[in-house]
């Protein structure tokens, strides 16, 4: 039921958003033919164009209907999002307990039901209007919206996971499925790639429509002012050009990729050329479209923009490097070309549609056309350059690599570094730290012991030698002298003569107890506490 409830929430602020929009032109509008009535019917057929619907206009000219199916991009983003969010915050724990979060297909159910319980409701009211809904398209259109937003929202609920697919598959299919699902994969890298060439071809697109702007700044001014003349319908006319921007983004990436895009029957606008009688509509976006004849050099450099799309797929479908062969580099460039077509495609069929009939009937680019076109330019740039990227990135292997040994073997090999020199005073020398110092063990000597050490490793021979002749040089340790601090005294005369200086090696391993008394007193082990008298038993104790 709380899914229900949001689901019929979401509808209602989309619907409500509009219809608060429309009303304030209306108010602020000096015609009020149609009161307010009229208005709620506009704002009710508006949402439904929102998700693709398309309506009937029945209030033309020559009294006959005429279809409007060119939907609003940016207008389908609204309800989208609320759905959306709907069915995430559906599934989001409220952290007390006292609310149970349902399950991923019951929030899809509930809120796709609840939301087109007010869709139906609001198709009901808009159909007595000027622009109706169309029956067909309403009813397949809105439940399409509304189940894949909330699909969306189940997915980012759960993290976005890339999960196993269902048990209930064939093994054959289950096992491609579940390599696709793996981090690394040729789908996943496949896939960013093509996410990559689409958005460049998308912001390529709209960056085409901000020169053309520019470039017809004269011509835009003009239509925008004459279009509509008090500040309510400039108005009107400003929210509607901003709506459908995304689309003649689309259009443009469309222009780039050579097929162009149909400005009515029979008419199609290309980088060659415009071709054909075009049905051009009295609107600001549309009067930056080239003028009639063959294309000029300013038109041609629109391929850029496919170019730029063939080199993100080069560069992010070489993301797995040299860790496969050649030929997997190549095709999850080829995969990724191909999710790339089939999202131009389906761009291109949702960004045009009819505005009429008869030489209205066409406007927009073909999405098939768009989609092959896309196909061509992303695999022909994209193949290749995915294998040159993948040699460069890989650069520490092959002819570099040979490059690079070479100079590193004619490089002179660099000479360790000499030891510090031991000042003559010194008395000692600490043996050197790590795992490759030497070991040492003292011999029995005239004055003392002296340190004997292991072989010597060739690395270390000469900076040895250096110091084993400061250690010759150097004097053993003395033994602290028992007369006061006034001078030093060699290592015999401070040394005891009842305490002759004994090795350590000189002790037989296999006569332990042959070894020689130690010189120096013994602690004495402390005295044993005296016996306690035991007590008495109770038959034993003296009667007082």
């Amino acid at each position: 039921m709380a899914c229900l409830v949001r689901g019929a929430t979401a509808a209602g602020l989309g619907l409500g958003a509009l219809t608060v929009l429309v009303m304030m032109v209306w108010i602020s509008s000096p015609y009020h033919d149609s009161g307010p009535r009229g208005a709620l019917h506009v704002a009710a057929s508006l949402w439904l164009l929102a998700h693709g619907t398309e309506l009937v206009r029945s209030d033309t000219l020559y009294g006959t209907a005429a279809p409007v199916g060119l939907v609003p991009l940016l207008l389908v983003a609204l309800p989208a999002w609320l759905i959306h969010r709907a069915t995430r915050d559906a599934l989001v724990p409220d952290g007390t307990g006292l609310r149970p979060t349902p399950s991923p297909r019951a929030a899809v159910c509930g809120v796709g039901l609840g939301y087109l319980l007010v869709g139906t409701a609001a198709a009901v009211y808009a159909a007595g209007g000027p622009i109706a809904p169309g029956a067909l398209s309403a009813a397949c259109r809105l439940p399409l919206v509304a189940l894949g937003a909330a699909a969306t929202g189940v997915w980012a609920a759960n993290g976005r996971p890339v999960g196993p697919p269902p048990r209930r598959l064939p093994a054959r299919l289950r096992e491609p499925l579940l390599r696709a699902a793996l981090p690394g994969s040729r789908v996943e890298t496949a896939a960013r790639a093509a996410t990559a060439a689409t958005a460049v071809l998308v912001g390529g697109g709209a960056l085409l429509v901000a020169t053309a702007l520019v470039w017809h700044a004269d011509a835009t001014q003009d239509s925008f002012l004459h279009l509509a003349r008090i500040w309510s319908g400039r108005l009107a006319v400003l929210l509607l050009g901003i709506a459908l921007v995304p689309n003649a983004a689309v259009w443009a990436a469309a222009y780039g990729l050579g097929p162009g895009f149909a400005l009515g029957t029979g008419a199609t606008a290309t980088p060659l050329a415009l071709s054909g009688d075009p049905a051009l509509p009295a609107f600001p976006l549309v009067a930056v479209v080239p003028a009639q004849g063959p294309g000029t050099p300013l038109n041609w450099s629109s391929v850029l923009v496919p170019v730029a799309a063939g080199l993100a797929v080069a560069v992010f479908g070489a993301a797995r490097g040299d860790t496969v062969r050649r030929r997997d580099t190549a095709a999850d460039a080829l995969l990724a070309a191909a999710f790339c077509a089939v999202a131009v495609a389906v761009l291109a069929a949702a960004a045009g549609g009819p505005l009429g009939t008869g030489r209205l009937a066409e406007f927009g680019p073909v999405w098939w056309s768009a989609g092959a076109a896309a196909l061509l330019w992303t695999a022909g740039i994209g193949v290749p350059g995915a294998l040159v990227v993948r040699e460069w990135r890989g650069r520490g292997t092959g002819l570099m690599a040979v490059v690079r040994a070479r100079a590193a073997a004619e490089a002179p090999e660099p000479q360790p570094p000499l030891p510090a020199p031991v000042p003559a005073g010194a008395t000692a020398r600490a043996a050197p730290a790590g795992p490759t110092a030497p070991e040492t063990v003292r011999k029995p000597t005239g004055r003392g012991t002296a340190p004997l050490r292991a072989p010597k490793a060739p690395a270390q021979a000469k900076a040895l030698d250096v110091l084993d002749t400061l250690d010759a040089e150097a004097e053993p340790y003395d033994y602290l002298p028992p007369d006061g601090w006034t001078g030093r005294r060699t290592a015999t005369e401070s040394t005891p003569a009842a305490f002759p200086v004994t090795s350590v090696n000189s002790v037989d391993p296999a006569r332990p107890w042959a070894a020689p008394p130690s010189p120096w007193p013994s602690a004495p082990s402390p005295a044993r506490p005296p016996d306690r008298p035991e007590p008495a038993a109770d038959g034993d104790r003296p009667e007082s």
